[in-house]
C-alpha cells in the first residue's frame, strides 16, 4: 500500500504542476500530505515534515542569500562586459547564443556542483536573454543539460553517491565511461544547435537596442543606470572570483561562504543603510520565490521518506523485473534512470535502490560496477535538473523565471536523448555490456 499511495503522491503531484492546475509550492506540500493521511500517518506529519526542512535549510539559506549576491552584481553592471562580450561574438544572433550557453555551462559546471552553476550561468546569461527577446525556456533547459551531463564528473554527486553505495572505486565507475561523457557533451551541443535554430526562426538576428534595457529578472528588480566606478568594478570582479575558488575548494560551507560574501559585497557597493535596506526590498520577491520551493521540496521529500514510501516503491520497482531481463539489467537500468529520477531522490535512488539493483545482477553473473555505471548515466546526471526532489532544479527554474511544468516539458525528451547517446556510447566501447 505505501508503495502505491508513494506512486499516487508522485503522479499526482507531477499531473497537477504539468497541467497547472495549482502551484508547484501548493502541490508539493499538499500532495504528500494527504496520501500521508490516507495511509495512517497523520499524527507524525509534523515530525516528518520537519526533518525534510532540516535537511533542506542550508541549501535554502545558500540560495537566498546567493541570489542576492549576484542580484547586487548585475545591479552594479559587473556582467555587462561579459553580457557585451557575448552579443559581440553571437552578434545577436539566437542560434550563437544558445549554443554560447551550453559552452559557458559546460565550462562551468566542472565543479560538479549543480546549485552553483545555475547561479552563475543564469546570472550571467539571463540578461542576455532579456536584452534579445529570447525565450527563458530556452535559457533553462540548455543550461540544464550542459549542467547534467557534466554531473558525471568524479568528484560530482552521481558518480560519489554510486561508489560509495556499492563500495566501488571512483576510477571504476567513471574511467570506463569517459568515452560516453564525450558523446554526451557533444549532444549537448547538437541538441543546443537544433534548439537555437529554431530559437533564430522564431526571432530572426536581432539588432541590439541602443536604449537601456533592464537586466535581472522579477518584479522589482532594477535596470542598469548608473555604471560603478573602475575601482568599485574590479573590487566586485575580485570578490567574486575568490567567492568561486572558495566554493571549488569548499573553504566554508557554502551556505557562510554566500553570507559572507553579500555582506561584504553590500557593505561596500551600499554604505548607507538607506541603499542597503532599497536593495533588499528590491530583491526581496525573487529570494522568497526561490527559498519557498526549496522548503516546499524540502516538506515533501521528507513526508516521503518518512512515511517508507520511497523505500516500498525502490522494493517495489526491483520485484517487477522478470528473470529473463536480468541478464540485461545494466542496459534497462540506465535506460529508466533518469525517468526515475523523477519519482526518487538522488539519496534514495542510489543508497536504497541501486544496491538491490546490483545484488539481483550480481545473481545474473553481472558486475555490480556495470549497474553502477548504468545508474550514473540516467539519474541525477540528465535527470535531476528536471526532478521536482532535487533542490536544484528550483533553483534553476526560479532563477530563470519559468514554471517548472513547462521547463519539463520542454526539454524532458533532450534530457532522455542525452541518456540513450551515452548509453549507446557506454555499449559500443564495452562500459556496459552487450
Amino acid at each position: 500500500m505505501l508503495a502505491a499511495l508513494g506512486f499516487c503522491t508522485i503522479g499526482g503531484f507531477l499531473l497537477l504542476t504539468m497541467t497547472k492546475r495549482v502551484s508547484v509550492l501548493v502541490a508539493l506540500v499538499l500532495t504528500p500530505v494527504i496520501t500521508a493521511v490516507i495511509g495512517g500517518y497523520g499524527d507524525d506529519l509534523g515530525p516528518m515534515a520537519l526533518d525534510g526542512l532540516s535537511k533542506v535549510a542550508p541549501t535554502g539559506i545558500m540560495i537566498a542569500f546567493a541570489v542576492l549576491y549576484f542580484s547586487l552584481m548585475i545591479d552594479a553592471g559587473l556582467f555587462e562586459p561579459l553580457i557585451r562580450g557575448i552579443l559581440r561574438i553571437a552578434r545577436r544572433d539566437p542560434l550563437r547564443v544558445t549554443v554560447g550557453t551550453a559552452v559557458l555551462t559546460i565550462c562551468v559546471a566542472l565543479d560538479g556542483d549543480g546549485a552553483s552553476t545555475f547561479l552563475i550561468t543564469i546570472s550571467a546569461l539571463l540578461p542576455v536573454y532579456r536584452r534579445l527577446g529570447m525565450s527563458r525556456l530556452v535559457l533553462a533547459g540548455v543550461v540544464a543539460l550542459g549542467a547534467g551531463v557534466m554531473n558525471m564528473v568524479p568528484w560530482g554527486g552521481p558518480t560519489a553517491r554510486a561508489a560509495a553505495a556499492l563500495k566501488l572505486d571512483t576510477s571504476d565507475v567513471i574511467t570506463p565511461l569517459l568515452p560516453a561523457l564525450a558523446a554526451g557533451i557533444a549532444w549537448v551541443l547538437l541538441a543546443a544547435y537544433f534548439i537555437g535554430r529554431r530559437e533564430r526562426r522564431r526571432l530572426g538576428t536581432i539588432a541590439e537596442p541602443s536604449e537601456e534595457v533592464a537586466v535581472g529578472d522579477g518584479p522589482g528588480t532594477p535596470r542598469v543606470a548608473a555604471r560603478a566606478g573602475t575601482a568599485l568594478t574590479v573590487f566586485n570582479l575580485l570578490l567574486t572570483v575568490t567567492l568561486l575558488v572558495c566554493l571549488v575548494l569548499e573553504v566554508m560551507p557554502l551556505p557562510v561562504l554566500f553570507v559572507l560574501a553579500f555582506v561584504i559585497a553590500l557593505l561596500v557597493n551600499h554604505p548607507g543603510w538607506e541603499e542597503q535596506q532599497a536593495l533588499l526590498e528590491k530583491h526581496g520577491n525573487s529570494v522568497v520565490l526561490v527559498t519557498t520551493m526549496i522548503f516546499a521540496a524540502g516538506v515533501f521529500t521528507g513526508i516521503l521518506t518518512g512515511t517508507g514510501m520511497i523505500e516500498k516503491m525502490a522494493h517495489a520497482m526491483v520485484e517487477v523485473i522478470p528473470d529473463s531481463l536480468g541478464g540485461h539489467l545494466p542496459v534497462l537500468v540506465a535506460v529508466t534512470s533518469m525517468p526515475l529520477s523523477l519519482v526518487f531522490t538522488p539519496d534514495a535512488y542510489y543508497f536504497g535502490i541501486l544496491p538491490v539493483l546490483a545484488g539481483t545482477a550480481d545473481s545474473f553473473g553481472t558486475d555490480p560496477a556495470e549497474v553502477a555505471r548504468a545508474a550514473v548515466l540516467g539519474q541525477m546526471t540528465t535527470g535531476f535538473p528536471l526532478s521536482p526532489l532535487t533542490a536544484a532544479t528550483f533553483i534553476l527554474v526560479g532563477m530563470s523565471g519559468v514554471q517548472l511544468g513547462e521547463h519539463q516539458r520542454f526539454i524532458f525528451r533532450w534530457a532522455f536523448g542525452t541518456t540513450l547517446v551515452m548509453t549507446a556510447a557506454a555499449l559500443l566501447t564495452g562500459a556496459l555490456p552487450l
